[in-house]
Order: structure tokens, then C-alpha cells, then sequence
């Protein structure tokens, strides 16, 4: 009996609680390995805002210290030569740019005043240049002046119409402006900055995460970036690698591969320059092979070929012979390491999380990395190549996450497709009793090539959803990163078939478990997920609500209305007018008439990759079908709900949705929403 009100009188891990974890990120060691500056963000519900400050910590260990305090932007602190100094980008002088601070938070300095904002910095090796990016004008390059003329006379104009010519003509959240990204360097003692990269071209090309797109050789003579120099970038994935003296000056191309190559990085004495590379055009969830290019021959060679996993980051060991790398692999991030030269990996660093941002101390004695896992937000972590267990040097999220009791994540196998072992990531609810019967969430991931894994979301978080009472099953279906690449491709052209057949097994087996109610299922996905949620929407009547956040409703207008091209064209091969059949084939659309099961739907105006009037088509058809749904938009989101406010009301909407309609045992409804 007591066991039982203590598990009643558990607090519950909701989205209020997940909102007041700072977010610890970037790790940054000194040149001379004592110290580690960080970024910690901490999200403020109040001014729907996320200030961000710079720390840091000794790498021997001790309480971390916070050297920024004004300005609600601090980020990306890199060293200065001499481990006394970081410079970092900065909001707290009215606009984002470089400011240089004291290792112990004195001193602190504008370094840059561009009308233009900037960011991105590296410092060379030899201290003497500054390295960043702004987003300018073609015609002004580096004329300051230039630019912000152009500026304020945007701002002036009273028409704001927009008139293109070529595509791409508009990228996730932003249309394309006058304005292009380039790469500038600046001495650190005054003089004239130079554009390393004038023209139209955008340097370094749009990522949505991963390693800087570029780098400084170490004797800080030569710069190596990324650009897609290909005439229409809306069709292409082709960015090659391009070098130019830091002094400025005709850049030269160093690869000719027409799929991507991105991510260069100098060995520390020079002689290499490794970088990630894709072998096929226009395929933009093509592995990822590792590779190292001797500068003094240009030859390249390719390091991870016969390893059938993607190279997510990496860093090169202090003496420059070996490289290590970060690889997916069944829902979890290890770290591995190989010689230079090529030769048989190793992992040296795993567990049942995932590890990230590779860091040495320059006697390479001292790894630092983060850690992370479903039950727990990164932290940055110390290991010692003498052995022994790695050791937390930040512990931010532990008083809070100490209030609570949150389940690891449990995992289980089930056939699917095509007889295929289809991995599956479970959690159960705090205070779990094996003799109820709980209800079952379904979660459904995007991409289509993406994963559930091992580790934290602020967008989906899994124990949010646990906590509310639900027995949360997530499926890696046909398409998953982390199980070989044949797996990971078996989705294109078919994005209703195989990975609807593995999520409805993994349903299956979720429904026959001794403590779920099979009849009270729901199942939610964003993007590719969503698709998949319209999909079933049409294809099964097991579930009891959906939540369908920015899906792919109907192909052939999604085709036409979104920007990244080469998506569509590699997915269904072709545009709607080259391959018709597919597109009406794998279309929720065609299947309205079997919409039955009460649904959300959640889109943000300002989603370009998925444009919001997908959703609104969705929820048109679910009315004038008589389908019990909701519409829930936001204005000012794009593909992710990312300000906290709109974060909060994003779960309390989601969960009242599903509880709603699945913790009853009640007749299904088919009245208007």
C-alpha cells in the first residue's frame, strides 16, 4: 500500500520540467589542455527565449564557472594561442558579432562591427588572423560601408515583394535574399578584412548540423571550404572542396566527386586533410565515407569504405597519426579510431548512450567528449587513455533530473518487411506496475531516413511522454540510419510500403505485451513521420488518435511547393510529371475516404521544407469527412516548434489530444472536430 501512494505521489516529468535543464553543447578544450569552455543554454518560458552563456571547467575537474552575462546570444568559444583568451559570437552589443573575453571572464572586446552580423569564427593557429562569416552583398564583398547602405535601404522601401528568376528561392525558414554567405578573414591587429569567397555562392552551404564546413591549415596560410558551385543548387547535393590562401585570392577546387564532399579538416602537423565525402549526386542520405587526402600529392585515400555506417565527426589525434570518428550504429553513437593511412577501426568509447564532440588535450593523455542518452541531456565528460572510468566534469541537468524518476530506454527486435529484424526502443511509465494495463504511444520518426536512438530531445522527448502515463515504443523501420546502408535506402520509392509494414509489427508486438491495453494505441510522427501518419490515417483503423506534425499529405503539390529538389527527384525518381505512377501510388491523399481515427494536426507557417498548407489539406479532409481532428498552427515556426513558450502549449496539446482518446475504452468517434 505504501509502495503504491509513493508512486502516485511521484512528481511528473512533463515539459515544465524538461524546460528547466540548462543545455550544455560545444566543448571547447585550451591549446594547453587545462580547460574546457562550454555554451549552456537555458530556456526562458516567460520570454519564450533560450539565453545562451559561455563556462568553463577545469579539465582535472571542478565547479564550472559561467565568464559571460551579457547579451542573450554567447556561443561557438574558440581559443586563442595562448589559453588566456576565447573569442565567441555575441548579441550583447545589439547584433551578432566576434568579441574576444579573458579565459576567467575579464576583459571583454568587440572585435568585429559588420553591418551585415557575423559569425562562425576560427582563430589560426598562429594567432594572427580571424576567421568568420557574413552574410553580404555580392557587389560589397568586405565593404563595410557598402553593405550597410544596402541595409538601410531594404529597411526604408515601403514594397517588400520579392522577384526571382532561378531557383532556390527559399530554404526552411528564410527566402533567399539579395545577400550571400561568404567567408572573410581579418587580421587580429587591425588592417583590411578580405571575402576569401566573393561571388553568388553561398560559403560554407546550408548544414543542419555536423563539423564546420571549414578549416585553417595549420602553418594559418590556407583556408579549405565547401561550396555547391552547380547551376541550380535546389537540384543539387554537390559541394566540393575548394582552398585559398587566407590572404585572399583565386580559390582552387581539390575534389571533382559528384555527390558531396564537406567537413575538411587539417591534420595538426599539416600533411593531411581529411574530410567526409557522398558518392552520389543528389542523394543526400548517401553514406558517409571518411577520408584523408595527402596535401603534398593530392591523393585521397578512403578510409571507412568497407565500414557500413555513416562518419558523423571526427578529430585528428594530437601527433597527427590517427583519426577518430563518431558512427551510428543500432541507436547509439561510439567513438572509433583508425590510422591515417587506413587500416582496421577500433572503438575505443561506447556504451549504451551516444557520444559526441571529440576533443584531445595536446599530449593526447585526455579525451573529452559528451555523453547523452534517452534518460539524460549531454554532458560534457573526461576519459584518460590510461584507463578507467570516464568522469563527468559537468553535472547541470543532475539536480533536476534528481527529482524525478526516469526509465531507461528498453529495446526489442520484431520481424517486418520482408522478413527483415526491424529494432525497436521501448520506455515505460515512472512507477511502473507490471499488472496494469497501460496505454500505448507510438512514435514514428522523420527523414525518412532518420533514427530513434539513444539519446535526449527537447522536440519529442520520449520520458515527457512516459511520464504522462505511456508505454512509448519507437520503431527504427525500413529506411533507419545505423543498420547498413541497403536498409537505409530500401525506403526510397516506397514510402508507404516496407516502413508501414515494420511500424504496424512493432504495433503488434507492443499491443500482445503483458501490461499494455492493445485496444487503447496511439501513434504521433513529425515530417516523414507525419507522411506516415497520413498514410495509416488511410491504412488502418488500430489506433485510437493520431498526431500528425508537418506530414507529407499529398505528394504531387509538396513536390511543387518545397525547395531542397534533389529530395523528391532521388525519393520518387523524378517530379510528378516524370514519374506520375509513384507519386499517386504512395499519395495519403488518394485514401481520404478510409479517414476514421481522430487526429491533430500541427503545422508552423514559416515551414518551407514542408509548407504549411500540407497540413491545412489534411485537415480539410478530415473535416469534410466528418473525422473528430484539431489544427493547431504556428505562426512563427517553421518545420520544428523551437521557442519554449510554443514548446509548452506544442506537449500540453499533444497529450491532452491523445489522452483524450486513449485512456478511455469508449466507442470511437466519427463526429466533426
Amino acid at each position: 500500500m505504501l509502495a503504491a501512494i509513493c508512486a502516485v505521489a511521484q512528481p511528473k516529468f512533463d515539459v515544465e520540467a524538461m524546460l528547466r535543464i540548462p543545455r550544455v553543447s560545444d566543448p571547447a578544450v585550451s591549446p594547453d589542455g587545462k580547460l574546457v569552455a562550454f555554451t549552456v543554454q537555458t530556456p526562458d518560458v516567460q520570454q519564450n527565449t533560450k539565453p545562451e552563456q559561455i563556462w568553463i571547467v577545469p579539465v582535472q575537474g571542478g565547479p564550472p564557472i559561467q565568464i559571460t552575462h551579457e547579451g542573450s546570444v554567447n556561443e561557438r568559444p574558440r581559443w586563442m594561442p595562448d589559453s588566456q583568451h576565447l573569442v565567441y559570437t555575441s548579441d550583447r552589443g545589439g547584433s551578432s558579432q566576434i568579441w574576444m573575453i579573458d579565459a576567467h571572464g575579464g576583459g571583454a572586446r568587440q572585435l568585429t562591427t559588420f553591418a551585415t552580423e557575423v559569425s562562425g569564427e576560427l582563430v589560426s593557429a598562429d594567432g594572427k588572423t580571424l576567421l568568420f562569416v557574413s552574410t553580404v552583398y555580392p557587389e560589397c564583398g568586405a565593404d563595410d560601408a557598402c553593405n550597410a547602405s544596402h541595409v538601410a535601404q531594404e529597411k526604408a522601401t515601403r514594397v517588400q515583394a520579392r522577384i526571382y528568376t532561378s531557383l532556390l528561392y527559399r530554404h526552411w525558414t528564410d527566402w533567399q535574399s539579395r545577400r550571400r554567405s561568404h567567408l572573410f578573414a581579418m587580421p587580429m591587429d587591425g588592417g583590411s578584412i578580405v571575402d576569401l569567397t566573393p561571388g553568388t555562392r553561398d560559403v560554407p552551404p546550408f548544414s543542419l548540423g555536423g563539423p564546420d564546413d571549414y578549416a585553417i591549415s595549420p602553418d594559418s596560410k590556407e583556408v579549405c571550404f565547401a561550396m555547391n558551385a552547380d547551376p541550380v543548387p535546389a537540384v543539387s547535393t554537390n559541394t566540393d572542396l575548394f582552398v585559398v590562401p587566407i590572404t585572399g585570392g583565386a580559390a582552387k577546387r581539390i575534389t571533382e566527386n559528384p555527390g558531396a564532399d564537406a567537413s575538411p579538416l587539417y591534420s595538426p602537423d599539416g600533411h593531411w586533410l581529411a574530410y567526409r565525402r557522398q558518392a552520389r549526386a543528389g542523394y543526400e542520405s548517401d553514406r558517409w565515407v571518411l577520408l584523408s587526402l595527402d596535401r603534398a600529392s593530392g591523393k585521397a585515400l578512403e578510409l571507412t569504405a568497407n565500414l557500413d555506417r555513416s562518419v558523423d565527426e571526427f578529430q585528428w589525434s594530437p601527433d597527427s597519426s590517427r583519426l577518430f570518428f563518431t558512427s551510428l550504429d543500432r541507436g547509439r553513437r561510439a567513438i572509433q579510431m583508425m590510422p591515417a593511412t587506413g587500416g582496421a577501426t577500433r572503438i575505443i568509447a561506447s556504451g549504451n548512450n551516444s557520444l559526441e564532440d571529440i576533443h584531445f588535450t595536446p599530449d593526447a593523455a585526455t579525451m573529452i567528449y559528451t555523453a547523452q542518452s534517452g534518460a539524460a541531456p549531454p554532458e560534457i565528460f573526461r576519459a584518460s587513455n590510461g584507463g578507467g572510468a570516464p568522469v563527468a566534469l559537468t553535472h547541470f541537468s543532475d539536480p533536476i533530473l534528481a527529482e524525478f524518476q526516469l526509465n531507461p530506454y528498453e529495446e526489442f527486435w520484431v520481424e517486418g518487411a520482408e522478413h527483415a529484424r526491424i529494432h525497436c526502443f521501448l520506455l515505460k511509465p515512472p512507477g511502473f506496475n507490471p499488472n496494469r494495463k497501460y496505454p500505448v504511444l507510438l512514435l514514428i520518426h522523420g527523414g525518412p531516413q532518420g533514427e530513434w536512438g539513444e539519446e535526449w530531445s527537447y522536440r519529442w522527448n520520449a520520458e515527457v511522454f512516459a511520464s504522462a502515463g505511456y508505454v512509448v515504443i519507437m520503431p527504427n523501420q525500413h529506411g533507419s540510419f545505423g543498420y547498413g546502408q541497403k536498409f537505409t535506402e530500401e525506403v526510397s520509392g516506397d514510402w508507404g510500403g516496407q516502413p508501414f509494414e515494420d511500424v504496424m509489427a512493432a504495433a503488434e508486438y507492443a499491443s500482445k505485451l503483458p501490461y499494455t491495453d492493445g485496444e487503447r494505441m496511439s501513434a504521433a510522427g513529425a515530417s516523414y513521420g507525419g507522411y506516415m501518419i497520413d498514410w495509416m490515417l488511410g491504412h488502418t483503423d488500430r489506433f485510437r488518435s493520431f498526431v500528425s506534425h508537418c506530414g507529407v499529405y499529398d505528394l504531387r503539390s509538396e513536390a511543387g511547393a518545397t525547395e531542397e529538389l534533389w529530395f523528391p527527384l532521388w525519393e520518387f525518381q523524378g517530379m510528378p510529371w516524370d514519374n506520375p505512377e509513384q507519386y499517386e501510388k504512395w499519395s495519403p491523399s488518394n485514401f481520404v475516404k478510409n479517414f476514421k481515427t481522430p487526429t491533430l494536426v500541427i503545422t508552423g507557417e514559416k515551414d518551407f521544407r514542408i509548407p504549411y498548407t500540407q497540413s491545412l489539406q489534411l485537415f480539410t479532409a478530415l473535416q469534410l469527412q466528418k473525422v473528430d481532428s484539431k489544427l493547431l498552427i504556428f505562426p512563427d515556426e517553421g518545420h520544428w516548434v523551437l521557442k519554449p513558450a510554443n514548446s509548452v502549449l506544442w506537449y500540453h496539446t499533444v497529450l491532452d489530444w491523445i489522452d483524450q482518446h486513449t485512456k478511455t475504452v469508449a466507442p470511437r468517434s466519427k463526429s466533426s472536430g
